[in-house]
């Protein structure tokens, strides 16, 4: 889900990967592999593609851009408004 999101809203930017490569000093190669979900990025790398994508970086997570399905089959609000409702 992760790699198909960051693809998506690659896409939505308008950028390649080699452009989203350029962008973040990352390579094509390790781009690639993330959106493929081959390769796992860190936290810090994930803040750098979600800055240049323009988007944040629990929107990787949430939801599945390709399924339109969100995790345990329900829609879900923004992590920090779920606080206190477990």
């Amino acid at each position: 889900m992760l790699g198909r999101n960051i693809a998506h809203f690659r896409r939505e930017a308008k950028l390649t990967q080699e452009e989203l490569a350029e962008k973040t000093e990352y390579s094509v190669d390790f781009i690639s592999l993330v959106e493929r979900g081959i390769n796992a990025p860190t936290v810090a790398r994930l803040q750098d593609i979600a800055d240049v994508i323009g988007v944040e970086v629990w929107q990787l997570f949430y939801p599945d851009t390709t399924t339109g399905k969100w995790p345990e089959g329900g829609k879900k609000s923004h992590p920090k408004n779920r606080a206190g409702k477990r």
